[in-house]
């Protein structure tokens, strides 16, 4: 699984690279560069591989499209971490963008990577469909603004201190982290021209499987390592950040992850070999503790 996962990373970090280099060079690239490139999973890209091998979707075409996605990814940590938003001076054990660059340059930085991720989408180097590329961009555009991250991390800076019903919770962290995870699920479907209901249905999947990461981040916020987490931890609560763990508790939020976990297995079994990659994936996120 980490194999797998790292060999991914590697592909589309490559893919980044060359993408970054070929740009038209301006002052941005740099801090483009810190943003994209310290450190960092990419277990969005791995889930779009892992899909894509149900559907049976080249490996290739779903790396090009996670590296939009990672960028969708970056622009919302590099916006996440400012001053005026949840103030984190540290991102996977290194300064912050708004740290490294400033504020100014941290802000027009995740501009450009969001910008970047539609330019990525729309080259000609992803060979589909025009038709299929146009749903692909329209609904990533969905997963980043107002009705995605933009509105999901809204909604996480109105909810603090307030007593929240788990709901709203919900609702709050599926746009923040499920909406993504969802449309990284559901593009092998997209691509393989597959009926609305089975691309909804693997829509569902991701946005549980968005859920289930934001709650392992919550749980690692609550008991983990800063050292080992690469932020800082246990600052939810200071916050007073409405998560499942200020409303349920920490013991009952470890429950109901376990059942979501299992919600998620029981869905994509039936696929049987073709889904052991996706299965070994759900379990690490859960896994986890960074």
């Amino acid at each position: 699984m980490l194999n797998d996962l790292n060999r991914i990373a590697k592909d589309t970090n490559f893919f980044l690279k060359k993408y970054l280099r070929n740009q038209k060079y301006s002052g941005l690239i740099s801090s483009m560069n810190y943003g994209l490139f310290s450190g960092g999973k990419k277990i969005r890209s791995k889930i779009l591989v892992d899909v894509g091998k149900i559907f049976n979707v080249s490996k290739k075409k779903l790396i090009i499209i996670g590296a939009a996605v990672e960028c969708i990814h970056a622009y919302s940590l590099i916006h996440d971490d400012l001053p005026c938003m949840d103030n984190d001076l540290t991102r996977r054990g290194k300064p912050s963008t708004h740290v490294k660059f400033g504020e100014a340059i941290a802000v027009l930085t995740g501009n450009s990577l969001l910008t970047l991720a539609f330019e990525i989408l729309s080259d000609k180097k992803l060979k589909i469909k025009e038709k299929t590329k146009n749903i692909l961009i329209d609904k990533l555009s969905k997963c980043a603004g107002h009705t995605g991250i933009a509105g999901g991390q809204f909604l996480d800076l109105d909810f603090e201190k307030k007593n929240i019903p788990f709901k709203k919770i919900i609702d709050m962290q599926l746009k923040k982290t499920g909406k993504l995870f969802g449309y990284c699920s559901s593009v092998p479907a997209i691509i393989k021209n597959s009926n609305y209901k089975k691309i909804n249905t693997f829509e569902a999947i991701g946005s549980d499987l968005g859920l289930l990461f934001q709650i392992s981040d919550d749980l690692i916020d609550y008991k983990g390592d800063s050292i080992k987490a690469g932020k800082k931890t246990k600052k939810d609560n200071k916050l007073g950040k409405a998560t499942l763990i200020s409303l349920l508790g920490y013991k009952k939020t470890v429950i109901y992850s376990e059942k979501l976990r299992k919600k998620i297995i029981k869905k994509i079994k039936k696929y049987g070999q073709r889904s052991k990659s996706l299965s070994e994936t759900i379990d690490y996120i859960l896994k986890r503790n960074k």
